[in-house]
């Protein structure tokens, strides 16, 4: 029986890893490329090629959102990522390339290759829009973290595929040393059978002179649950999704304490990385004096509250008249109106000092 295969599971254990990275890293995505980014100009926002670009159709064969899509995911996982702007204007994400790097000079960018073509000249920091997400690739974290969770994972489903497995023993009539071809054909005999029983409801199996099958199976199933095996799943992805800075609970579902959940997520994770994007596209696209002058580009995030949600709060805003209607719409993220009406304060309720001779309040104390 020494000569005889055994029967060994070896499963790729990979699919826990790419369900964590992509879930994380998706979720990241799909914020930022709902995002809009305006191009302004002092007070007003224009819609000229560069804002087509960003928003709509950054190059022929992507649309705005695909592409921050696959920005996001290259510069988390590959801790950096290049966007060149081709000679037609189109912006292009660079599958692979050589950063040089330098201490006074520019960086220069060789061997720059999108998709299968690779480009011939180099780039200058100046030309290029470039971002590194952390001082450590996280890629490395997130090996490391599989190292243990994958190996841990593995032992756990080898468990619990055993936990109600039928096990069988083949009985040989055989006495003294076996040639070659009785080893073959006992190997075709245990190959055909475990193929029968594993792919097949019903299964019959044949009894051969001297070679008898039984099937050894108490009805007992000891072993972790499948509960386990989430459990190590779930742990596994809640890590990435730490370093990612991410809540779990967001990605779970749960609505308990949502919009405080959303709420810290924006703050500290997605308006982060937008502010990134910005000020390098800032540096790229506009020269000092014309940022100076008021030329820019800002990102308005996707809003997790709607302006009805915040009519309460605008109201009360704009009636004690600390902001005009034109500076809350800036604040909300819309677009300064022509109507002269909205640059004025107004105030429904007088909020008056009180009378230091007469120790009550004002006269006008009314509505106006």
């Amino acid at each position: 029986m020494f000569d005889v295969d055994m029967f060994v599971d070896a499963a790729n254990r990979a699919h826990m890893k790419r369900l964590a990275i992509d879930t994380c890293i998706s979720f990241l995505g799909r914020t930022i490329s709902q995002s809009e980014f305006r191009v302004k100009n002092k007070k007003e926002f224009v819609q000229d090629e560069l804002y087509y670009r960003l928003n709509v159709r950054p190059n022929k064969n992507m649309t705005a959102s695909t592409f921050w899509e696959k920005f996001v995911r290259k510069l988390i996982y590959d801790n950096e990522c290049l966007v060149i702007q081709a000679d037609d204007g189109d912006l292009l994400i660079a599958d692979d390339f050589q950063h040089n790097e330098y201490a006074v000079f520019e960086d220069i960018f060789t061997n720059v290759t999108v998709k299968d073509y690779l480009f011939k000249r180099s780039f200058k920091q100046s030309e290029v829009i470039h971002l590194k997400y952390r001082n450590d690739k996280l890629s490395t974290l997130i090996d490391g973290l599989f190292a243990d969770y994958g190996d841990l994972f593995g032992r756990i489903l080898n468990s619990q595929k055993r936990k109600n497995q039928v096990r069988g023993t083949v009985d040989m009539d055989m006495i003294g040393a076996k040639t070659q071809e009785q080893v073959t054909k006992l190997q075709e005999f245990i190959d055909n059978m475990y193929k029968a029983i594993g792919d097949k409801d019903i299964a019959i199996v044949p009894q051969q002179k001297g070679i008898e099958y039984k099937e050894v199976y108490n009805g007992s199933a000891n072993g972790p649950s499948v509960e386990e095996i989430n459990k190590v799943t779930n742990g596994f992805l809640n890590q990435v999704a730490m370093a990612i800075g991410i809540p779990t609970s967001l990605l779970y579902g749960d609505m308990a304490d949502v919009e405080k959940q959303t709420k810290n997520y924006m703050l500290f994770t997605a308006k982060p990385l937008l502010k990134k994007i910005s000020d390098e596209a800032n540096v790229k696209f506009f020269e000092m004096n014309e940022y100076l002058e008021g030329q820019k580009i800002e990102v308005k995030a996707v809003s997790y509250q709607s302006i009805f949600d915040l009519a309460t709060s605008i109201d009360k805003l704009i009636s004690s008249s600390a902001f005009t209607a034109n500076e809350i719409r800036m604040e909300v993220g819309y677009e300064i109106s022509d109507d002269p009406n909205l640059n004025v304060h107004h105030i429904t309720k007088n909020y008056t000092k009180l009378n230091e001779d007469e120790g009550g309040e004002g006269e006008n104390d009314g509505e106006t």
